[in-house]
Formats: C-alpha cells, sequence, structure tokens
C-alpha cells in the first residue's frame, strides 16, 4: 500500500472519530483553521507543517507536510466553525475544481489567485511534496451536532 494511500486511509478514519469541523472562535482564520487540522492528525513522530493557509470569503485552501507526505487541504467555514471538506492535491488549484467544490465563481477566481500568490514563496521540494497527494479524498461535510 502506498504511503498516500496509507495517509488518505488514516485521514478518513480520523474524521469518523472525531468528525471535521472544530469551533476556534477566538482565533483568526488561519489560526483556526491550522488548530483543527492539527487536532485531527498531529503524530508524536511526525510534525505537521501547515503554510501557507489562504481564506478567501470562508472557503479556504492549506498546503500542509507531514513526514514524507504533503498535499492540500481545502476548508469551509460555517458558523465560525471551520470544517475540512476535502484532501487533495494540485487539483484544488483551479478555478474550476474551487467551483465544483462549492465555492462561487467569483470567490474561486479570487481564491485561485491567493494561492498561486501565497505558493510562490513556498520553496520546489516543499510544493512537490504538495503536489503527490493521489487523488481526492472527500469529507463529510457536515460538523457533527
Amino acid at each position: 500500500m502506498k504511503l498516500v494511500h496509507l495517509f488518505a486511509a488514516l485521514f478518513a478514519l480520523a474524521i469518523a472519530w472525531q468528525g471535521p469541523a472544530f469551533a476556534h472562535d477566538d482565533a483568526d482564520p488561519p489560526t483556526a483553521i491550522r488548530a483543527v487540522i492539527h487536532e485531527m492528525f498531529d503524530k508524536p513522530d511526525a510534525e505537521l507543517v501547515i503554510d501557507p493557509v489562504v481564506v478567501v470569503d470562508g472557503f479556504a485552501v492549506a498546503g500542509w507536510t507531514q513526514g514524507e507526505m504533503g498535499g492540500r487541504a481545502f476548508l469551509k467555514e460555517h458558523h465560525g466553525h471551520w470544517t475540512l471538506v476535502l484532501c487533495t492535491g494540485d487539483q484544488i488549484r483551479s478555478v474550476e475544481a474551487l467551483t465544483a467544490s462549492g465555492v462561487p465563481p467569483e470567490t474561486a477566481e479570487k481564491l485561485a489567485a491567493e494561492i498561486v500568490a501565497a505558493e510562490a514563496s513556498v520553496d520546489a521540494a516543499r510544493l512537490a511534496m504538495f503536489a503527490s497527494f493521489d487523488g481526492i479524498v472527500q469529507m463529510d461535510e457536515h460538523p457533527k451536532p
């Protein structure tokens, strides 16, 4: 089993166990988003680095690396809670993928442009790790009550 597939399975298991949304009402969006992802995937033996985090009108894309793995997380804000919607690689960078994921077209254009701008300062090796995530792991975007 590829390491990425193993991560995807663990990712889905964590969602089923904890649910994908957490409240961080007192934090700014990038901090709250990092907290959501850290709460779900921190491991003592593999540092989870979440950067950059791009937020536009209640939607966000966060690049992440952990050990030899990496990818991008797509999140949505609802009533002050950030929900992890999906995890993927380069696919989520396009306006088409963002709109297919529920982002309004104008917001998708802004978000895609801001992702490109934010990732311009990320080193090539780390960008390659973001791109290495194989496929799309869709999450249940409805938080548990």
